[in-house]
């Protein structure tokens, strides 16, 4: 085999192996805790969502704090939302489960300029561990723990 195939490969392998090292590393709780699965069947978001008009006017803020957020039940909410949300945030969301590696390696390639590789499920877990962090080294370690 040829020197620089040998090279690539040590290098691929390499990289897989830190993967999982840091995935292990982040279920442990070396990166900080990681919530219960109580904490995550009932999430409590103090986050403001904020509607825009087409034309950039703010509509109007929703939150739980004074009262004009409230749950709704999955089968309240009509299908064409549903589809909605699917088609603009995570076309393959039927055809994963839950980490798009497509997308992944197009944001990796890209640099996220071709788009996010974030899949909806990834958006909340971030959402509910309260992630966002702009130090791209903890950036890195947060998307270990959405996986």
């Amino acid at each position: 085999m040829k020197r620089s195939v040998r090279i690539f490969w040590r290098i691929a392998l390499g990289l897989v192996v830190c993967f999982f090292i840091v995935v292990i590393l982040a279920a442990a709780g070396v990166f900080g805790p990681m919530p219960s699965m109580r904490d995550l069947e009932n999430p409590t978001l103090l986050q403001t969502s904020e509607v825009y008009a087409a034309d950039g006017t703010l509509m109007g803020k929703y939150y739980r704090e004074h009262g004009n957020r409230s749950n709704v039940n999955y089968g309240d909410i009509s299908k064409h939302v549903i589809n909605a949300l699917v088609a603009t945030e995570d076309i393959r969301f039927y055809h994963h489960s839950g980490i798009d590696m497509k997308g992944t390696a197009r944001a990796i390639i890209t640099l996220g300029k071709g788009g996010g590789g974030s899949t909806i499920t990834q958006q909340l877990a971030k959402a509910l561990l309260e992630q966002g962090s702009k130090n791209k080294a903890w950036r890195v370690i947060e998307k270990m723990k959405e996986y």
